[in-house]
């Protein structure tokens, strides 16, 4: 049972990771929130919920997660977009291996 789990894990966050599929995955999750038909009926009290809630969970850490690396990655973009203004435009970049010296 805890294979099936990280591997249903596994393969909602690869897809919903795939901005192919990204919204396929989401409007998907919300359609089976909102469905009657689920894997445990909502008729049962906290059984029923149970997996709702865990497909909740999983949605919205996701999803805060792609927002919060978008978030960071364009604060990376803005950072490295602002280059020292001592460093010329033309400047040229050297790759050197450093060597311990005995």
């Amino acid at each position: 049972m805890k294979q099936l789990v990280e591997s249903f894990y596994a393969w909602y966050r690869h897809s919903l990771r795939n901005p192919k599929y990204r919204w396929l995955i989401i409007f998907g999750t919300l359609t089976y929130l909102l469905s009657p038909i689920d894997i445990s009926p909502d008729v049962f009290p906290l059984v029923g919920w149970i997996d709702d809630g865990i497909l909740l969970t999983l949605l919205i850490t996701e999803i805060a997660q792609l927002f919060q690396e978008r978030v960071s990655s364009s604060a990376d973009d803005q950072d490295s977009d602002k280059a020292p203004s001592n460093i010329p435009d033309n400047a040229t970049v050297v790759d050197v291996d450093a060597q311990e010296v005995p």
